[in-house]
């Protein structure tokens, strides 16, 4: 297994059992969850945090706390919404 695959796959892990923990589902979609789990996977190997790969970064470490992965947004967004603004999360049905 690959460096990458082994991390997708403890990412996957990682969001999987914070969705669960919280009631929700990862999305159903499986190809656009592999690219929001490799956008998670590569931002922390490139910058040491898995930031949102849908939302900008400042490049203020301190600023960008709030789009660390889960990021202070998704609670409201999936409350909201039935998603977080990546589609990462769901409201289970």
């Amino acid at each position: 297994m690959s460096e990458e695959t082994t991390a997708e796959a403890a990412m996957r892990t990682r969001v999987q059992t914070y969705a669960t923990k919280h009631d929700w589902v990862l999305n159903p979609d499986e190809k656009q969850l592999a690219t929001v789990i490799r956008g998670l996977v590569r931002n922390k190997k490139k910058f040491g945090h898995p930031y949102c790969p849908c939302r900008l970064r400042s490049g203020d470490e301190e600023k960008d706390r709030a789009i660390v992965c889960p990021c202070v947004y998704h609670k409201d967004e999936i409350t909201n919404d039935g998603s977080c603004h990546c589609k990462l999360y769901f409201k289970r049905d």
